[in-house]
């Protein structure tokens, strides 16, 4: 009997590895397929100078979001969820181009957002493999990654009015210390088996990526942009 208990216990143990491998393996497809559409998107929007600021621009970004965020999380144990997300990921490419026509103002513009990629590349890898081999749970920074996301959303949507070179620099450190810090905590979620399913998954470290990106980028911008 205690045989039978083990080789079961064993069993189920396998199966559950198996599982969370298949749901990480499924994601970082998902995950380099969505960046795809966001190119572009990107390119579309570069293409035609896309621009939206102010009100009008928070309320279309809110309002794209938070129905792509309610439509996929009602599809996501479908084919479905997949196409919404890449979906919404090409609308993230089209409000991207804005901050890449600032960039591009400046003479070494290319290489700043170059450099930008390159930075998230090297910080997504280097979280990723440190929580899938350490194999820490590190949930217990939900929380404090909760409440530092609202109050830096809090602040961004007033600097939208505001427009404080100080602020925006502010910003754009907590937002690289606390994606960063997401991406670990994301990744952990998946191998902790936390989450289970792909394509909500996918969508939490696009959003992690996509923010790291953009705060490296103002980052980038604010200490090393030469004017035309």
């Amino acid at each position: 009997m205690q045989t039978q208990w083990q080789s079961a216990t064993y069993d189920k143990g396998m199966d559950l590895a198996v599982g969370r491998h298949k749901v990480l393996r499924n994601t970082y497809m998902l995950l380099a397929l969505s960046m795809v559409p966001t190119a572009l998107g990107a390119w579309i929007g570069m293409s035609m100078q896309f621009m939206v600021r102010g009100w009008i621009g928070l309320l279309l970004f809110l309002g794209v979001s938070i129905g792509a965020f309610f439509a996929i999380e009602r599809t996501k144990n479908s084919p479905v969820g997949v196409a919404i997300l890449l979906a919404f990921t090409g609308f993230m490419g089209l409000w991207l181009s804005q901050f890449l026509q600032v960039a591009l103002h400046f003479s070494n513009g290319g290489q700043m957002i170059a450099m930008a990629a390159g930075g998230t590349a090297a910080i997504f890898a280097t979280l990723a493999t440190v929580a899938t081999v350490s194999k820490r749970d590190f949930s217990f920074l939900g929380n404090f990654l909760f409440v530092g996301l609202i109050v830096m959303l809090l602040a961004a949507v007033a600097n939208i009015f505001l427009a404080i070179p100080a602020l925006t620099m502010a910003i754009s450190v907590v937002g690289t210390l606390i994606f960063s810090a997401y991406i670990l905590y994301d990744v952990s979620q998946i191998v902790q088996g936390g989450q289970t399913n792909y394509i909500t998954a996918t969508l939490q470290l696009y959003l992690d990526i996509y923010n790291l990106f953009v705060s490296l980028l103002n980052l980038l911008m604010i200490f090393t942009g030469e004017k035309e």
